[in-house]
């Protein structure tokens, strides 16, 4: 599928979001500074996040333990001040057009995706927790636009269940699924990349990594480990007052993530088994040929003991030795010299 001008899926260049989510913290000129950390690191998206507090949670929520960490002791206190207008939003994806990058979102509810749509994003984001949203599933799908699902904190039956309602409403070959541990951060050895490869199996769908580690090399291992779509929180500054500061790659941490990426799509190769034209010299160098032991002169039949195989390539392969045996020679071969086949009579 694409996305924007870009292909997005099992061998196009693994698409890389830098997710910028909230750590902006309500300030739009934060936000304008991370869209400009997001192009100088090489991703091809930047993304943030729509919501009005009011809307998402109620007064009572607590705070989870992350976001407690860092200060807050409601959602609502926290999401109140994390909110950026519409008009913020424009702004932004106006600056994302003029820098050449992708403005992506992701809406927490049915209007969000309309404000979404209308700013541009040629993707829509559903996040994990709104998996079985069915309200905001449904007219996300209606917008017609590539949809990017994440499945953290879901079950197997439950991501099953989302697929089909969303295949069923019309989604289908505009689908990623994005596999996704709810952890914040999420252990090294809580990672599961391998659910990569079984997400896409049983689903048939381009799939990717929604990652919430803090290691700057485990999105090349999700590339190795099938991945077409990586997404990746990021920060002006690790010790900034926020819920995501803490588990987010700093400017230059994110070009690192990129390039380890980058470096890992072009080791995986093309996947067809056989030799490159890289292999040529060592090759013809290091293959053997048949050699003779001694001098043999014209008219000598062959035997096993006048023969061996040394390298390097040019004369009679190593394999076809046995086929010597018995032959006669129709002139004079001098010791250690490669046979050839019209040395034979």
């Amino acid at each position: 599928m694409r996305i924007a001008d870009r292909l997005v899926g099992p061998g196009a260049p693994v698409y890389i979001v830098a997710e910028a989510g909230v750590n902006h913290d309500g300030d739009p000129q934060r936000a304008l500074a991370l869209v400009d950390a997001a192009v100088q690191a090489g991703a091809d998206a930047v993304k943030f996040q729509v919501f009005r507090a009011s809307e998402l949670v109620t007064s009572q929520a607590e705070a989870a333990g992350y976001q407690r960490a860092a200060g807050f002791g409601t959602q609502m206190e926290m999401f109140s001040r994390l909110e950026l207008s519409g008009q913020s939003f424009a702004q932004l994806a106006e600056y994302c057009r003029k820098r050449r990058i992708a403005f992506l979102a992701t809406p927490f509810s049915v209007s969000d995706v309309d404000q979404v749509v209308r700013f541009g994003a040629p993707a829509i984001k559903i996040a994990s927790s709104d998996l079985n949203n069915v309200r905001l599933l449904r007219r996300a799908v209606e917008t017609g636009l590539p949809l990017i699902v994440s499945t953290g904190a879901a079950t197997a039956a439950e991501i099953r269940q989302s697929v089909e309602w969303l295949r069923a409403w019309g989604a289908d070959g505009r689908l990623i699924l994005l596999h996704c541990v709810s952890c914040y951060p999420t252990p090294l050895e809580a990672a599961n990349l391998r659910a990569i490869g079984t997400l896409e199996t049983e689903f048939g769908v381009p799939c990717g990594f929604s990652d919430h580690t803090t290691s700057t090399q485990i999105g090349a291992w999700a590339v190795a480990a099938g991945a077409c779509l990586l997404e990746k929180h990021f920060t002006l500054d690790r010790r900034a007052r926020g819920p995501d500061h803490a588990m987010s790659l700093e400017p230059a941490e994110l070009a690192d993530y990129v390039q380890m990426a980058r470096q890992a799509e072009k080791a995986l190769g093309w996947g067809q088994v056989g030799m490159s034209t890289l292999e040529d010299e060592v090759r013809r160098l290091a293959r053997r040929s048949v050699v003779s032991t001694r001098f043999l002169p014209a008219g000598t039949v062959l035997s096993a003991q006048m023969l061996t195989v040394k390298r390097p390539a040019g004369g009679i392969p190593a394999d076809r030795l046995d086929e010597l045996i018995g032959r006669r020679l129709r002139r004079d071969v001098p010791p250690d010299t490669l046979l050839s086949w019209d040395m034979l009579a």
